[in-house]
């Protein structure tokens, strides 16, 4: 078990996952509030269809949680390991969905200010993910070494090496 799931009892590791939910919050709205650049027809088109894919593949993802969706990565009591649909691209698509309608803002309206906070919320998504990681291993074990074996966990895993010419 990693030393991070070790030391925090239950209260803690609700606490952390609001406070993760927090600093998500503020890197969202930083995205919006920071100087924007020029931007063009062609910019927000693109940009917008990036949004839209970002929004309907969280949404998909979400959908598929169903009872199980939370705010925070703390895993709800019970629930069962979800490992298609959405998570059988990516272990975390709603962090996936949120990079790629952030980027699709960065290239509507970005600045030198919005594509770091993209970088930022990349930055934060992976070890967020590397956290909610260690406790879905903590809950579900082998089932969760197979799936990630396999899977990954913010941008999908292209397969290489045996059987492709």
């Amino acid at each position: 078990m990693p030393a991070a799931c070790r030391i925090l009892n239950p209260m803690s590791r609700h606490t952390l996952g609001w406070l993760l939910v927090g600093v998500q919050a503020v890197l969202l709205v930083a995205l919006v509030l920071v100087p924007h650049g020029q931007t063009g027809v062609a910019r927000i088109i693109l940009g917008a269809a990036l949004m839209a894919a970002g929004a309907a593949f969280g949404g998909a993802a979400g959908f598929r949680l169903g009872s199980a969706l939370t705010p925070t990565p703390v895993p709800l009591p019970g629930a069962t390991l979800s490992t298609d649909g959405p998570y059988r691209v990516v272990r975390h698509p709603i962090y996936s969905a949120v990079l790629v309608a952030a980027i699709g803002f960065a290239v509507a309206f970005g600045s030198s200010w919005t594509w770091l906070i993209v970088v930022l919320l990349g930055l934060f998504f992976w070890l967020k993910s590397r956290w909610e990681d260690a406790l879905l291993k903590e809950v579900h074990g082998p089932e969760w070494e197979s799936w990630m074996s396999t899977t990954g966990a913010l941008v999908p895993r292209i397969p290489i090496g045996r059987g492709q010419r």
